[in-house]
Formats: structure tokens, sequence, C-alpha cells
């Protein structure tokens, strides 16, 4: 699945040109076009460099600050079944209130920072805030008492925050999605947390969770200064030292062919008035709020490990690293048939369909000890945050300032959601059985197939009758747009990305 946006740049119109330079592909092209870019046949040699290029300065930037992310979103799960809970005295709700607290700072930036970078070169701001949320992770190996754990989660969650969506919004300006870091990420923190605890655990007079966040800032502050050099910015703006003027041109071209339009960042009420009168800014965000929601339960596996008093810290550590495993092969999966086939709906669609299957199980929670084993270990199938962010940013590929509004809105508001809602229904006091959480968990996965339906009808319906963003609104002033070419790629090929 290649990082690179699928655009006919050099097709010829001739078929017959066409069929000669297909014929003409080794073996290894053939199979290189079926899996990583299903038309380099066609591409010219600078546009294949460019893409050589984006594909491993960007995805470089972006999948290491991915993972890190995630790496050290979730070590607190690890840290407290790893001797953090016993050490500072956690046998109330401490943990959820530490989750609840990083997960308010997470939204709180995540709207900002996509206008933010309207103004800011993506490079400086997102570099900026690894380093700063590196800082704090080595700080929280430090950490004496609840009161400040909690004080330095909050302060992670707000660095963090900018990554997800400022990420997403800047591979869409230049390439597709590339989630797969995501669980990998989750998954390596559970076997970093195993070794790191059998191997360092008493060590400088540092028990093992607290050796977790040293090691965790060692891997992200390196991770944070390769952004500030290495990042490109915007195709229209963001020149680096390794793209030359003639590729920045080239860039430009390839966005104008999807219409994916570049903002100047200047914004007005008028345009803000248009941007919410569409239905993309509300549906599309909601949607993706009752699909986060519905994801929680996997969180909970190690905790339910621990409470049966059948395992050692490293297995209660390694084991829920299963769940990222498959999350993997699935995210690559998916993400590979959705672009192969040029659907997004059936490959969001159908994973929720399956992810009913092991959160209804853990809603009725059954007394077989496999059974809620099997569920815990395949709720990562329905992960499909790879697709539905594709296909948010092709729902809104029209306009660069209500792609950012909506990827910020999405990622921010059910980070909103998981602030509290888990005080409601997760409280660790329900540990392990959380009998208000996974039966509200199925609920929540209901009601995503419910929304997915609609925004496939109402988006089939939007191209039916043309009325993406006018042409009128894509050349005003405000945006800053150049004139989009009236004769639009059709939108089959504009979901074929990669």
């Amino acid at each position: 699945m290649s990082a690179a946006l699928d655009v006919d740049n050099v097709a010829p119109n001739n078929t017959e040109v066409t069929t000669h330079k297909e014929s003409r592909q080794s073996p290894w092209l053939r199979f290189r076009s079926f899996i990583w870019d299903s038309d380099t046949h066609l591409k010219s040699a600078a546009e294949r460099r460019l893409l050589w290029k984006l594909d491993t300065a960007m995805l470089t930037c972006l999948c290491l600050g991915f993972f890190c992310k995630y790496l050290d979103q979730n070590n607190l799960n690890n840290a407290y079944v790893s001797g953090l809970k016993e050490e500072l005295g956690w046998n109330g709700n401490q943990l959820t209130y530490a989750t609840s607290l990083y997960t308010a700072a997470y939204a709180i930036m995540q709207i900002p920072s996509t206008l933010i970078v309207q103004k800011v070169r993506p490079s400086l701001w997102l570099g900026g805030c690894e380093v700063a949320w590196a800082a704090f992770t080595f700080a929280q190996a430090g950490a004496q008492n609840t009161s400040t754990m909690y004080a330095l989660r909050f302060f992670v969650g707000i660095f963090e925050s900018a990554f997800f969506p400022v990420g997403l919004y800047l591979l869409g300006s230049w390439t597709a999605i590339f989630h797969f870091t995501a669980p990998a990420g989750v998954a390596f923190a559970g076997y970093m947390q195993a070794a790191v605890y059998k191997t360092l655990n008493g060590h400088g007079g540092m028990e093992g969770w607290r050796w977790l966040y040293i090691i965790c800032g060692i891997i992200t502050l390196p991770c944070g200064l390769l952004v500030f050099f290495v990042l490109p910015d915007y195709p229209s703006t963001g020149k680096r030292w390794y793209l030359t003027d003639e590729e920045f041109e080239l860039a430009q071209e390839r966005m104008r062919k999807v219409k994916r339009v570049q903002s100047n960042g200047l914004f007005s009420k008028s345009v803000l008035r248009k941007i919410f009168s569409h239905w993309h800014v509300y549906l599309l965000p909601l949607t993706y709020i009752f699909y986060g929601l519905s994801c929680a339960g996997s969180s909970y596996f190690g905790i339910y490990l621990k409470s049966t008093k059948k395992y050692s810290v490293e297995l209660i550590n390694i084991l829920p690293t299963f769940i990222s495993v498959i999350q993997a092969v699935t995210t690559l999966l998916y993400g590979f048939l959705s672009d192969y086939t040029g659907s997004r709906f059936w490959f969001t669609f159908g994973p929720m369909v399956y992810g009913a299957i092991p959160c209804g199980i853990l809603a009725i929670w059954p007394d077989n000890y496999k059974l809620k084993q099997f569920a815990f270990m395949t709720l990562g199938v329905q992960l499909m945050t790879a697709v539905i962010y594709s296909w948010w940013s092709e729902i809104c590929s029209a306009d660069p300032l209500e792609r950012a509004l909506v990827i910020g809105m999405s990622n921010g508001l059910q980070y909103v959601m998981s602030a509290w809602i888990p005080l409601l229904i997760f409280k660790q006091t329900d540990a392990p059985t959380f009998r208000r959480g996974f039966p509200t968990n199925f609920a929540f996965v209901l009601i995503t197939l419910v929304l997915l339906v609609i925004v496939k009808i109402l988006h089939e319906r939007e191209l039916r009758h043309k009325v993406p963003l006018d042409e009128e609104y894509l050349e005003s002033p405000e945006m800053g747009s150049e004139i989009v070419d009236k004769k639009a790629i059709d939108d089959s090929h504009v979901g074929n990305l990669r």
C-alpha cells in the first residue's frame, strides 16, 4: 500500500500507448504495481522520484511520531500493572482519573492545532510538540505521588494532541494515510515493559515501571528532533533541502488534479459559515466519535488478566499486545483492499460488523474464560481508523480548511467524550467485569453502523448532484486557492488513494 497519492499525472489518453507500456512491464514491476503503486508504469521518472522522496521523508517522520505517540499514550496501563499501582497506592479510581486527565488535555488542542498549522510550519509545530512530550515522559519516571503523575499526564496529553490530526492533515496535502504504526506502538509498549521489568527492575534503586518512562523518552526525543529537519511542510510553501523547485511544482500539480487545493491560512466568517452549512462538519465527527468510543474495550484486557491472578507481570504486559498485532495486520489489509477496490464504505462497515461479535461477548460476560479471552484478543479487528480518515479526507478534499476542521473535530471531540464517559462506565472499582462499560460499547458499535450507512447515502447523493464545495468558494480570496480544473477527475479515481 503506497503512501504516495495515486494520481494519473502523466497517463496518456491513447489506450494503445497505455496497453503497450503495460505489456512491457517486468514481472517485478507488475508485482510492485499490484502491492504498492497501481499505476507506477504510467508515471514519469520525475514523479516516481518525487514520490520516493516523500515516502522516505514524510513517512519516516510521521510513522515514527505515530509510533512514539501511541507508545507514550499507552505506557500508563503497562506501568500500572508493573508496580505503579502498589508504589503510588492506586487502589481506587486513580488510573481512571489519570487517563481522563490525559484524554481531556489531548482533546483541548486537537482543533487549535489543525488551525495553527494553517499559519505555522507543521515541521516546527510538530517537532516542538514531540520534544515537549518527550520531556514530560522523562519526568514521569520521577513521580513520587498521585498529584504529580496527574499533572505530568495532563501535559503529555497537551503536547501529544497535535501529532495525530496535524499528521493526517499534512498527509492529505501530499499523500494518503499510513496508520500501521499506531498498533505497532501499542504492541511495542507491552513487549518493552516486559523486557524492562525483567532486566532493569530495581536497577539504580528504581522500579521497572519508572525505567519504562525513561526508555520511552529516549526513543521519543530523537524522533522529535528529526521532524524539525526532515518533515516537508506543504507542496506550496514547504520546500526542503532534498526537494527541487521542479518537484514542488509537480507536487502542486498532483494536488490540483484531485482538487486537493492549498489554503493560505486566511479564513473569514463567510468561509466558516459556508463550511458549517454542510453536513460534513456535523455527521463525520459524530460518526467518528461513536466509532472511537466503541473501541475502548481493548484497554482493559491487562486489568482483566491481572484480576485472574494467573499470570506473571511479564505475561500481563505481553498478552494484550496480541490485540495490537492483529490490529497491525488488519490495518494493512483494510488499507490495501480499500485502495485496490476503490471502496471506503465496505472497509469501514465490514470491520464494525465483526466488532459487534467480541463487543457482544464482553457485554454478556459469559463464564467461559476462553470465550472472553477470544473476545478481548479480537477486539482489534474492528480498528479501521486509516480507512475512515481516508474517506473523510476524500469527502472534504475540495476544501483544505473544512478537511482540517473535520479531522480535528473528529479526533478532538472523540477524545472529549472519552475524557468523561469512562468515569461513568469504566470505573476502576467495577473491574474486571465493567457491567456498564462493555454493554455500552456494544451499543456504540450498533450506532456507528447506522451512521456509516447514512454517510454513504449522503455522500453518494452529493456526488450525483455535484454539490461538494462550489467553484465560487474554491476560487474565493479568503482561501487563496488556485482555480481548480473544471473537468475534475472522476471521484472514483480520487477515491483510489495510496
